[in-house]
């Protein structure tokens, strides 16, 4: 204690001190990202691979590699925020064993690394949303607007009031941990459904163009959803002020990046045909993508919608399709990295009956999985003025909750909102959601024109 008490005199004292030890220790953390990239990249593409090979989307490989080289399986990959400690990561074995440092430089070391593992994989989700912005058509999307909306509003609505009723009514859920509970059933992964539209090719059919429009907005949702529970578990109250500012600013963010975006095209080819090194056209667009992506951050939006935004509007430049190729390659390097690490976030461990405290969180969970699904393909039959629409989809595609979910049980543990069965019956859901839904989707748009001309039939009859 004594020794203990010296040290932190002295870095207190002397800040340099401090200093010096992470200098010293940044190559240490260099090769613990090194490590953790080398794992990241190989779960990825043997996950891919595999399920590429038996025919489902290589998303799922990626998210399924994630959970085997993370906190379920060989602990290669984990994080300080998901509750792992240094002594849990195998690779922090590995360079403690290598470079003979204290417990103590072993700690700030892994927390270093899982920093700079989870920025690239904020990136990753980045890029993501900036390529799918640029594979989106604008005018297909306004198209399908009023769609997008109405399912967006469903999807939230259905899930929300569903859940809390149920946890209320069915288990005698106190009402604030319900309502948080219930929010939490209320996300989309817009990075999970577009990656799988991607992949089989339907990112732009109507089906497509309306999955993510409601993604956008139910993220949107999700968002202002997320500020009211969260003050609610705080103070007891809702900041109606906050909810306000949240509306306006999601809405005049997106509506206004796409009107000024028809004089920005303009602007941004005649620089890029203006530059004459490397990088004269994929430089330029990044800057804009995470220009308007720290725009959304900044506003306490999300990031992710910034970038998605920034898509769109150079999606309607002449550059698009040689924009898209460039953008492709950095996508391959970073875009693994999100999912995997979305994957080795998650702890199969909750999924075990044999502990005796998470057999109730498993009854709640077999609950909130059923609202789950079914709040999110309702959705489909929300659709309207449109023919031969595949219903099925639709719903499918609303149905991940991925990461977004996980931010939801996150908060509502560090408040003290979710006793611990409830805090594991939202990860279970999220868990399931977010794997069951890439094989789903790729299902339902499987359907022969024959099936999908039966199934409007019976959608008419019923």
């Amino acid at each position: 204690m004594i020794f203990s008490e010296l040290i932190f005199n002295s870095v207190w004292q002397n800040p340099l001190l401090a200093t010096t030890n992470e200098a010293e220790n940044a190559p240490i953390v260099l090769a613990g990202v090194l490590l953790s990239l080398i794992v990241i990249y190989l779960a990825s593409k043997i996950g891919g691979e595999l399920s590429k090979m038996i025919d489902l989307p290589p998303v799922l490989g990626e998210l399924l590699g994630g959970v085997v080289v993370g906190a379920s399986a060989l602990k290669l990959v984990v994080f300080p925020d998901s509750g792992a400690a240094a002594s849990d990561s195998i690779i922090m074995t590995i360079l403690q064993f290598i470079n003979n440092i204290s417990p103590e430089a072993v700690t700030s070391i892994f927390q270093s690394q899982s920093e700079i593992v989870s920025v690239l994989a904020e990136l990753g989700v980045i890029i993501l949303l900036f390529e799918i912005g640029l594979e989106s058509d604008l005018k297909e999307l306004q198209k399908v607007g009023s769609q997008a909306v109405v399912v967006a509003c469903v999807g939230v609505a259905v899930p929300f009031a569903a859940g809390t009723a149920g946890l209320m009514f069915l288990f005698n859920v106190p009402v604030i941990p319900a309502i948080f509970a219930g929010a939490a059933l209320t996300a989309t992964s817009i990075g999970i459904t577009s990656k799988v539209l991607s992949e089989i090719g339907q990112l732009k059919s109507r089906e497509g163009q309306i999955i993510v429009g409601a993604a956008v907005i139910d993220d949107i949702l999700g968002i202002i959803v997320l500020a009211v529970v969260a003050s609610l578990a705080k103070t007891g109250e809702i900041d109606i002020l906050n909810v306000i500012y949240l509306i306006v600013s999601a809405t005049v963010f997106l509506i206004g990046a796409i009107l000024l975006g028809k004089y920005f095209n303009q602007t941004f080819v005649a620089i890029a045909n203006k530059l004459q090194t490397r990088g004269n056209l994929i430089i330029p667009a990044l800057i804009f993508a995470f220009f308007m992506a720290f725009l959304g951050n900044a506003i306490h939006l999300e990031a992710i919608l910034g970038a998605f935004a920034a898509g769109l509007v150079l999606d309607e430049t002449d550059k698009r399709k040689e924009l898209d190729e460039q953008v492709k390659p950095i996508a391959d390097i970073l875009v693994p990295v999100f999912f995997v690490t979305v994957g080795a976030k998650v702890d199969l461990g909750v999924l075990n009956p044999f502990i005796p405290e998470n057999r109730e969180g498993l009854i709640i969970a077999t609950f909130l999985i059923v609202v789950a699904i079914i709040g999110k393909i309702v959705t489909g039959w929300s659709v309207f003025g449109q023919e031969g629409i595949n219903r099925l989809a639709v719903g499918a595609g609303m149905i991940p909750r991925g990461e977004v979910g996980l931010v939801f049980a996150g908060i509502g543990a560090a408040s003290g909102t979710l006793d611990k069965p409830l805090q594991a019956a939202i990860i279970i859901m999220v868990i399931l959601t977010t794997f069951l839904a890439p094989p789903l989707l790729r299902f339902a748009f499987k359907q022969s024109p024959k099936e999908k001309e039966s199934l409007e039939k019976a959608n008419l009859l019923g």
